[in-house]
């Protein structure tokens, strides 16, 4: 029998727990100083439809896990816009992983980020967050390297608050992101965790081809330009 069979899940897709979400954030709704940023790929159906609730708009903050080496899921780190990288020392230790192992993993990451930043955005800029209320969503928190990296280099763009928002995270790591953000929102933390999937009946892959559409549909609902200084 499978884990998600054993434990049953806790949201029926990304959507579910999108609108689920949503319902903890409405005191942030109508506000002309809040951006959704979500952390693709499977982060966007979730921050589309907190955007789409409250009335905020949409885009993308392209972060890259550093998978471990045969176990790709395993996140020994992340990078992030900005020259921001991330290293879960724990994991490397254990590991034994090696410097130039690190360095050869962020550089294909790297021009994986940059590919798809290109993918999402075309020509579009990315919003202009100084002085802004930042909420950065994905669709679940495990080990929290992607997070931490997002969070740190939205630091530097200089936003009056960063908001992390997951429906579902381990507790230990939404413990630990906690001080790093200024508010964070994570509606389940079951124990023992399993994994972010375990918890969704679906949890198959978000496409680039689905960002693409959902970024486009969340622009016709709200100009980002009405929300740039």
């Amino acid at each position: 029998m499978g884990v998600k069979k054993m434990i049953g899940a806790i949201f029926q897709n990304r959507k579910q727990a999108g609108e689920r979400l949503a319902k903890k954030l409405m005191s942030y709704a109508d506000r002309d100083d809040v951006w959704v940023l979500a952390l693709p790929r499977g982060g966007v159906p979730v921050g589309f439809e907190v955007a789409r609730a409250l009335h905020v708009p949409l885009d993308v903050f392209t972060v890259r896990k550093l998978g471990t080496p045969g176990q790709e899921e395993l996140a020994m780190g992340a990078i992030a816009p900005g020259g921001v990288r991330e290293i879960n020392r724990d994991v490397v230790e254990a590991l034994m992983i090696s410097h130039e192992t690190i360095e050869k993993v962020a550089q294909r990451e790297l021009a994986e980020l940059k590919r798809r930043e290109r993918a999402y955005r075309g020509d579009r800029p990315r919003p202009e967050i100084r002085d802004k209320i930042v909420m950065v969503i994905d669709d679940g928190l495990a080990t929290g390297a992607s997070m931490r990296a997002a969070v740190h280099a939205l630091r530097q763009m200089s936003p009056t608050k960063i908001i992390i928002a997951v429906p579902v995270g381990a507790k230990e790591t939404c413990r630990e992101l906690s001080r790093h953000a200024d508010e964070i929102i994570c509606l389940n933390k079951p124990e023992p965790f399993y994994g972010v999937g375990a918890w969704y009946e679906d949890f198959s892959q978000t496409s680039d081809e689905e960002v693409r559409e959902l970024l486009d549909q969340a622009n016709e609902m709200i100009k980002p330009t009405e929300n740039k200084l």
